[in-house]
């Protein structure tokens, strides 16, 4: 690490003791916020909570010191879960467990090779989706705690809401979700009422996580088994974390590394599985909760994750007894500040496609629960109407010169494997000239199938006797010409 990172990774540390307050308040509103959701994903693992709220605090110190994105919350929760649900119904555990290390270790090799680059093609249209689906989702998650409950609940969800949204016209020395959890606790308690509390979630830990290594033949057929499950966790714990990396960079409007939180989510992720706990990533509602609330150094990712151990184990007899409304009420403000509502402005004024694309990745995510399924599709949706934008950009023109006998075909725009049968269609390879010159000094040509379109349309001219004469091309599509198709000829720039 040279100097100026040093500087800089300082700086990401001790930026203030205003600064420091701030962190440390926002971490602790982020430490509650997340305990609901690593308990209800525990149970799509179908794993103890205590197994997911021990990885959420060694996810959460490691990454604090090796991740690349400050103030990024990160813990054992996410479509990971989902991935794991299938290894713990067929093999258990232990299986699990392996799985979690083996992930780390192929996230810290896709952070060393820099594979971060692949998030160049996300488009601003799916982060949108992707941002827009997560609060659906955080929302939806609070629905069944909504349920078959007595008015007690909808009456404390309803006053942690006005807590939340009234106390910061008064002050924000404390974070108002911190007061909610207080205010509401202490009303439960002075007033007994048939409300849920923390403790009907799940059982909590009652020990410090310990060091173990999973109880599993290390062979080649245990390999075959963790292996598939090991790299789909690490893919979809990446993306999920790299999506929400760039989404505090927009909140903060800075930059962050994100080959470095690939590889720290790695370290995490192979310290969760050495101590008993489940793969995990960034978490996008209790990560913009933590950044709403003033979070913006490592001090609020390192406080979260050691609030969490603080007060899942001392302070586990109090932790039990805080409503689950107060919480409900917190991830309601978080899911209502995550959703971008400027995209029902940006539906009318953007083009249709970035509408279609932003769409449709919110409803496949929604409709799969999977975070990875619903960027995949925007992916592929904002690749193939780029494509097809590209090809229409595309044109051949053509002049005959009837002294010389010669047609000219001038080509401009992309070549490529989308256009390149367009390209040949716009050549009449039966023409009765006694020339033709195809001048390509206005265009490119990307890949194989673009130069086999050029050959085929060369070769089917030369056949029927025409003298063909390729011009203009650039060097780097005659260097692809010349090694793909040299019986072209005349190939040069």
């Amino acid at each position: 690490m040279n100097a100026q990172s040093l500087s800089r990774y300082r700086a990401q540390w001790f930026s203030g003791a205003g600064n420091a307050r701030r962190d440390i308040l926002a971490g602790m509103v982020a430490t509650f916020a997340l305990i609901p959701e690593v308990i209800a994903f525990s149970f799509v693992a179908g794993i103890d909570p205590e197994v997911g709220l021990f990885a959420s605090f060694m996810i959460g110190i490691v990454i604090a010191f090796t991740g690349g994105r400050p103030a990024m919350i990160s813990g054992a929760a996410g479509s990971v879960a989902l991935v794991a649900a299938a290894l713990v119904h067929s093999h258990g555990l232990q299986y699990l467990l392996a799985a979690t290390l083996l992930a780390g270790l192929l996230q810290i090799a896709f952070g060393l090779m820099k594979l971060d680059v692949l998030m160049r093609f996300v488009s601003r249209s799916v982060r949108t989706g992707f941002v827009n689906a997560l609060a659906i989702l955080i929302f939806s998650a609070q629905v069944p705690q909504m349920l078959n409950v007595s008015w007690h609940s909808y009456a404390m969800i309803a006053g942690g809401l006005a807590i939340i949204y009234l106390v910061p016209r008064v002050t924000t020395v404390i974070p108002s979700p911190l007061i909610c959890i207080v205010i509401l606790t202490a009303i439960s308690l002075v007033f007994p009422m048939p409300i849920h509390t923390v403790a009907d979630l799940g059982r909590l830990p009652a020990s410090l996580p310990s060091f173990t290594l999973p109880a599993i033949p290390f062979e080649w057929e245990t390999l075959k088994v963790v292996a598939p499950y090991a790299l789909a966790m690490a893919a979809v714990g990446l993306l999920e974390s790299m999506m929400t990396a760039s989404v505090v960079d927009d909140l903060t409007e800075t930059t962050s590394s994100k080959a470095q939180e690939c590889t720290g989510l790695g370290l995490a992720n192979v310290a969760a599985g050495l101590f008993g706990g489940i793969a995990g990533c960034g978490m996008i509602g209790q990560t913009v909760g933590n950044v709403r609330y003033g979070g913006r150094g490592r001090l609020s990712t390192l406080v979260a994750g050691l609030f969490l151990l603080v007060i899942m184990v001392p302070l586990r007899p109090w932790v039990a007894q805080i409503p689950v409304a107060a919480l409900v009420a917190i991830m309601i403000m978080v899911s209502i500040s995550t959703f971008s509502w400027g995209s029902f402005r940006d539906l009318a004024l953007h083009p249709k496609v970035s509408g279609v694309v932003m769409l449709a990745t919110v409803v496949v995510t929604v409709a799969t629960h999977d975070l990875s399924a619903g960027v995949a599709v925007g992916v592929l949706l904002s690749g193939v109407f780029f494509a097809f934008k590209v090809t229409r950009l595309m044109r051949v023109t053509s002049h005959h010169d009837e002294e010389a006998d010669t047609r000219t075909y001038t080509v401009s725009g992309q070549i490529f494997f989308a256009s390149a049968d367009i390209f040949a269609d716009q050549f009449d390879l039966r023409d009765t000239v006694r020339r033709v010159r195809i001048d390509l000094t206005a265009s490119h040509f990307w890949d194989v199938t673009a130069v086999g379109a050029l050959e085929d349309v060369v070769t089917k001219m030369r056949h029927h006797g025409i003298a063909v004469e390729v011009v203009g091309l650039n060097e780097a599509s005659a260097i692809l010409v010349d090694r793909l198709a040299p019986n072209v000829g005349g190939a040069v720039p």
